[in-house]
């Protein structure tokens, strides 16, 4: 991610969005990385109690679209929009926080890969993702 960035500066792409609604924070952006955390509670929970792969992939989608998203020349003129997301659900989680950490796999002009990693408050792997990001005019 680019130096300096601060992350209030990225609340306005999350107004009345998914990450709003799931209570994903962003917590920390540095060079190469971008961290968010979410809980898992009632919004991230499945039928049993137990964290929703669905809601992991979400965590992992938003961290690598604004990933991207920070790295673009100019984005007035620009998006990164998701093109392809996989993920291994590792470990099962009930209650608490779980962290993300998105780190670059490939920054090219028109993709962006990342490897997202999520793991719980013990810092145990709960998932491992790799996105794919178009940057479109």
């Amino acid at each position: 991610m680019k130096a300096g960035l601060d992350l209030e500066a990225l609340r306005f792409a999350h107004v009345d969005s998914i990450v709003k609604h799931l209570g994903i924070e962003f917590t920390d952006a540095g060079e190469g990385y971008l961290e968010a955390r979410m809980p898992v509670d009632g919004r991230t929970h499945q039928p049993f109690g137990l964290l929703h792969g669905g809601a992991s992939v979400v965590l992992a989608e938003s961290l690598g679209s604004t990933a991207s998203f920070m790295l673009l020349d100019d984005p007035a003129k620009q998006r990164a929009v998701g093109l392809e997301i996989n993920a291994n659900h590792l470990r099962s989680v009930r209650a608490g926080w779980v962290y993300g950490r998105c780190t670059p796999i490939h920054v090219g002009r028109t993709t962006h890969v990342w490897d997202i990693r999520i793991r719980d408050e013990q810092g145990r792997p709960v998932c491992v993702s790799r996105l794919t990001v178009a940057i479109v005019s």
